[in-house]
């Protein structure tokens, strides 16, 4: 359920209906917005009295939402949210680049690449501290060691942070030290990674698991905004298929689907969505014309010695390129690049 304030609402009456909700067993998440605040009802243990609520002072209306995810479904919502990253903004008219190397390797690297992005125009650094994968032979991250050198990057160049939380543990350390808070595909479904990441007010990319429906996959944003951060940027990464020609394939048709269905902010990852850099170029492109909201790109100074991911990190000269070509793809769409 969604009640809907009168524009002219103080602060006071949506407190007021907030209680109101909030003591019949439920849960109120107050939503701000240009013209007026909307109040989603959340909580499946009890039922409350439409009609009470709506005989209170300020309401509106009050609006059933038919969709299982609610708080995510542009129904609850229905402009456009704008995640605000350290004054950068994610979603709207904007379209924001988060460039850097899959792994954290060294402090030299991640300085050399920071640098290159930068000055290309990407406004968010990203780089694994931790790393998930599928060998536990493979390079596994430095940790917080990682953590620290990303600090500096943004210390250094003025670039917003986001790297991955892999588990529970791991979490508030990670927040502690960066701007947004990735979810990978892997943990897509960790439901307890989840509900902690809602608790804490730090925003979260979550990315779309390797074989997650479209539901599966806002459902899982539901659970973070379930617990109170609303600060929620959807990522595709592409999902497992029978095809060979490709690492994954970059299900780009998500993006007007979750733009038509929900109001969070979402961008595409070509790098992990393809796997091979010659592919990267054209579906990050196409991305943008489809609507996506920025591209998370693996971009890497010496990809044929990266511990990680090399076969699909570009050159910083690759991606200097792909900026330009990006600022132009928006002016046709009337989207700024920034």
């Amino acid at each position: 359920m969604l009640v809907v304030m009168d524009k002219n609402a103080t602060r006071e009456m949506v407190e007021k209906i907030c209680h109101e909700i909030e003591k019949a067993g439920l849960k109120a998440h107050p939503m701000p917005g240009a013209l007026r605040t909307a109040i989603g009802v959340t909580g499946n243990k009890q039922q409350i009295d439409a009609d009470h609520i709506l005989a209170l002072e300020g309401v509106k209306e009050i609006i059933h939402v038919t969709k299982p995810f609610k708080l995510v479904s542009r129904e609850f919502y229905p402009e456009d949210s704008v995640i605000d990253v350290n004054g950068i903004a994610v979603g709207g008219k904007n379209l924001v680049t988060m460039a850097g190397p899959c792994a954290v390797e060294s402090r030299d690297q991640c300085m050399i690449i920071a640098e290159r992005v930068a000055k290309s125009g990407a406004r968010i650094f990203r780089g694994g501290a931790y790393k998930p994968r599928t060998s536990p032979y493979s390079f596994q991250g430095l940790e917080e060691e990682g953590l620290k050198i990303l600090a500096e990057v943004r210390e250094k160049f003025g670039l917003a942070i986001i790297t991955e939380a892999i588990d529970t543990e791991v979490l508030d350390l990670v927040s502690h030290y960066t701007d947004i808070v990735q979810i990978g595909a892997r943990n897509m479904q960790n439901y307890s990674l989840l509900k902690k990441a809602g608790r804490q007010q730090k925003p979260v990319l979550l990315k779309r698991g390797m074989a997650a429906t479209l539901e599966e996959f806002l459902m899982a944003a539901e659970y973070v905004m379930n617990e109170g951060n609303h600060q929620v940027i959807l990522c595709e990464r592409g999902v497992r298929t029978f095809a060979d020609h490709t690492r994954n394939t970059l299900d780009l048709s998500s993006v007007p689907y979750v733009k038509r269905t929900s109001h969070l902010p979402i961008i595409v990852d070509p790098s992990h969505g393809t796997g091979i850099v010659h592919k990267v170029l054209p579906l990050s492109r196409a991305a943008i014309a489809v609507g996506a909201d920025g591209l998370l790109i693996e971009v890497h100074h010496d990809p044929a010695n990266a511990l990680s991911d090399g076969p699909q990190s570009l050159t910083p000269d690759n991606f200097d390129g792909l900026m330009k070509e990006i600022r132009a793809i928006a002016s046709v769409l009337g989207r700024t690049c920034e």
